[in-house]
């Protein structure tokens, strides 16, 4: 059966203009500038989009699904992520990953809870290993998690310049990048270590004189958190330099704080004339966002949210900065680099991962996998264990 998008203004995530669109079976099937003839009996509905923008599934490439924090005892273990938590705020393809509780929370219960996530028909992978080393697997080695199991692109997030990390050292990082990349090229997987960035003054150091003595190819190490501090992104933007791709972290920013906002971050980035696809931003949702005392202890804590990327997003198109522009480091970037070449782009064969912006710059429609996930910014889709709400306004989702 067939499904028609009409009257869309396309951004694939570049400004294509007004196009109408046929999707079956998952996929883009047809993209034209005239609305196509398609028999009564294959039609599955016709979606009239009214000239709004139609934008490629956003991508999130670091979400805790099982739940992060623990830093304060049991007690502040995070619950897994609902998937309309997800979908409400535009995204269509989630990164799970492992932070400070890789003992308590392990790969295979992440493994699990990605492929819940898929069966209920959004795009979910994750990444083996967590904060620490030797780092937590499902077969015994990162080499065995990448090649063997489906759903596990990469290693992370592996903590440095953190006191919660395991301090690790130049020799284990290589061993580790060596790991991941050579999964990499078996698997045509991405292969990646993707790294947590704590406040430590070393910032970078230890990705710098990992590229300095290796052969390791610099896309391999994939710093996040970057726009943490205002030192660390000048650092972050000189490996971007050198064929690094670097994560932005859509977190709250209080007003005079040493940190860029996720906004302010991408939009400095752009600035500096670097390669553009070198960029992602992701939500670090349902991690747990914490300020430590001076003593290593927990004085207050948040909690993200996959919203954050839209949020982001808006910010970034009232702020003025052209939709085309804005776009790439929540989609095409993030799929360039996790090697999911059916993702992030609308383009013919492509899979059906679409978002329908609203005058407000706000989340109105998702699509994922051809099922519209979201109508009017209410859930049209639940998880398995969601309860309805109640009816009532249309929520803006993106507002979380």
């Amino acid at each position: 059966m067939i499904e028609l998008l009409l009257n869309a203004d396309l951004y694939g995530p570049e400004p294509i203009g007004h196009r109408h669109l046929a999707v079956c079976g998952g996929r883009i099937l047809w993209i034209g500038e005239e609305a196509p003839e398609i028999p009564q009996e294959l039609l599955a509905g016709i979606s009239d989009l009214e000239g709004r923008r139609l934008i490629p599934g956003l991508i999130d490439g670091h979400v805790h699904l099982t739940g992060g924090g623990g830093e304060a005892g049991a007690a502040t273990r995070v619950p897994p992520l609902a998937l309309s938590r997800i979908t409400l705020g535009g995204v269509t393809t989630v990164v799970g990953v492992l932070g400070t509780d890789d003992l308590t929370r392990t790969p295979g219960a992440l493994l699990a809870t990605a492929r819940g996530l898929v069966e209920e028909g959004l795009s979910a992978f994750c990444l083996t290993g967590g904060y620490h080393i030797p780092p937590v697997t499902i077969t015994g080695s990162v080499r065995g998690d990448i090649v063997h199991i489906d759903r596990i692109l990469g290693v992370g997030e592996v903590a440095i310049s953190d006191h919660r990390s395991s301090q690790p050292t130049l020799e284990e990082i290589l061993r580790l990048a060596s790991e991941a990349h050579v999964a990499g090229l078996m698997t045509h997987k991405a292969g990646i270590v993707h790294l947590h960035l704590g406040d430590g003054p070393r910032g970078l150091e230890l990705v710098r004189r990992a590229l300095e003595v290796s052969e390791i190819p610099p896309r391999v190490f994939n710093p996040t958190h970057i726009n943490r501090r205002k030192a660390l992104f000048d650092e972050a933007l000189a490996l971007a330099s050198l064929g690094c791709t670097v994560d932005i972290t859509a977190f709250p920013v209080e007003e005079g704080e040493d940190a860029y906002s996720a906004e302010e971050a991408v939009a400095r980035y752009l600035k500096a004339g670097l390669p553009r696809e070198r960029v992602t931003v992701s939500s670090d949702g349902g991690g747990c966002l914490p300020t430590f005392d001076q003593e290593g202890r927990v004085a207050k804590m948040d909690v993200g949210s996959p919203a954050a990327l839209a949020l982001t997003l808006r910010a970034l198109l009232e702020a003025g900065c052209p939709l085309g522009d804005a776009l790439p480091p929540f989609t095409s970037n993030p799929a360039r680099l996790l090697r999911l070449p059916e993702k992030g782009s609308i383009r013919v064969g492509a899979d059906a991962d679409l978002v329908v912006l609203d005058e407000a710059h706000r989340i109105r429609d998702v699509m994922a996998g051809g099922r519209w996930f979201v109508r009017a910014g209410r859930p049209a889709i639940l998880g398995t264990f969601e309860t309805p709400r109640r009816r009532g306004p249309a929520a803006a989702p993106a507002e979380e």
